[in-house]
């Protein structure tokens, strides 16, 4: 078979490469969510990125449609069912209890990586999907969902987003007066079967709450004329939710209460919340939690209180890019060229380099390499990133020196002791700066 006839290898569908262009983003939002929760106390935690599938079935809901329609599930050779996780609430608390990490303690936990979930690829939702998450345990006051709102809130502030984002806020209120409220929900549909949609019809039975979630236009008048959770609370919930709210008001953050915000995954109960955005074309959510106070349970632990949300990376990134909020120095790229001028000059310049970079442990330097001519090297230090090139040449090693060339100024090139280079590259890049 000749080489033109092989079939090239693709990616899957919905699953991207993240290319050298792309990682700087992804590297600045990452590195401001690791300091951000260092500053807060929150410990990582690094899960697998396949479970049993019972895992998901049993915590996120066998009717949702993540169980029915978009896990990606498989028999192993032992004829084992497993999952790609497509999100990281369970497999934190599986590894919290597997561990004893929740027998009469408190923990504040984050993680990030890959999440699969097979849906309909478009721009900031992929099948394979990348989410930073916050849980926290044994903590059962409102307190706490204070404190997660606020870390989230913190960040938009450190990126620059406060103003392109929403706090929109809902209480599911407990378990007997979500159920009664069901009821109540379900007589109300019963009586408008003719606007309800097939998907809504089939959750009817299922999972009600959901179709109040729904983006069906013809079904918008219906829903804002459903009876609301918030109208059927329990006391204690009531009281909850009361407290988070004046918590927020005294800490400056603005939110508005959305009655139909019910989150699609099963296991939330009480305050629900999401931060969204119009900055994208339509609106959407970029970050979203709530109130899980009967997964451990539900998972085979005692009873224990955890609050948390989580927040997807590709779409932060693009509402980076497109508010354009990233830094140009955060952008990779290099400071200097290193070049050497001709090839007797090499070994010279790999040891000069290696010096700096020892020197300037904050540096940038990109060492030239390949050979070619002058004229050659001189160009790729043009297409670098870098505004500063080094030039090294038999004239330079003689005389333990370096010829410093400015590359995005109109300034003379100077010459500059070896010794001394550090020392000069420091006070030149910090007055760019």
């Amino acid at each position: 078979m000749s080489k033109s006839a092989v079939k090239k290898i693709q990616a899957i569908r919905g699953m991207n490469d993240l290319l050298p262009s792309d990682s700087p983003r992804w590297q600045f939002f990452e590195a401001k969510v690791r300091q951000l929760m260092l500053r807060y106390g929150f410990n990582e935690i690094r899960t697998p990125i396949v479970e049993q599938t019972a895992l998901f079935a049993r915590s996120i809901g066998e009717v949702t449609d993540i169980v029915e329609k978009e896990m990606y599930t498989f028999d192993d050779r032992n004829s084992e069912s497993l999952t790609l996780r497509p999100e990281g609430t369970a497999s934190c608390v599986r590894a919290a209890m597997e561990h004893g990490l929740l027998y009469n303690q408190t923990q504040r936990l984050w993680y990030q990586g890959p999440m699969f979930r097979y849906e309909r690829p478009q721009k900031g939702r992929y099948r394979q999907f990348h989410q930073i998450g916050v849980e926290t345990f044994g903590f059962d006051g409102p307190d706490i969902d204070a404190e997660v709102i606020l870390l989230s809130a913190r960040l938009w502030q450190e990126l620059g987003l406060m103003e392109h984002v929403t706090l929109e806020l809902n209480s599911l209120g407990s378990s007997e007066a979500r159920a009664a409220y069901r009821d109540t929900l379900v007589a109300y549909f019963e009586q408008h079967l003719d606007i309800l949609d097939e998907d809504s019809k089939r959750r009817l039975t299922s999972n009600p709450l959901r179709i109040l979630d729904s983006k069906n236009p013809a079904m918008a008048e219906m829903l804002d004329a459903a009876p609301q959770l918030m109208d059927h609370l329990d006391d204690e919930s009531r009281e909850h939710f009361e407290q988070l709210t004046k918590m927020l008001e005294a800490a400056g953050i603005r939110y508005v209460i959305n009655p139909r915000l019910v989150r699609g995954l099963d296991y939330y109960c009480r305050t629900v919340f999401e931060w969204t955005t119009t900055a994208l074309g339509s609106q959407g959510t970029v970050c979203a939690g709530g109130r899980y106070d009967g997964l451990v349970e539900q998972l085979g632990g005692k009873p224990t209180p955890a609050v948390g949300f989580a927040m997807g990376i590709e779409r932060l990134i693009l509402l980076l890019d497109t508010l354009e909020l990233i830094p140009e120095d955060a952008l990779g790229g290099c400071d200097v060229y290193l070049l050497p001028m001709d090839d007797s000059a090499t070994t010279a310049a790999i040891t000069l380099a290696e010096q700096l970079r020892g020197e300037l442990p904050e540096l940038r330097l990109q060492l030239h390499c390949g050979g070619g001519s002058f004229k050659s090297r001189i160009k790729k230090a043009d297409k670098s990133s870098a505004s500063i090139a080094i030039l090294l040449g038999e004239d330079e090693i003689n005389q333990q020196s370096a010829t410093v060339k400015f590359l995005r100024d109109d300034r003379e090139q100077q010459s500059v002791s070896q010794a001394a280079l550090g020392h000069t590259l420091r006070e030149l890049l910090t007055s760019d700066a």
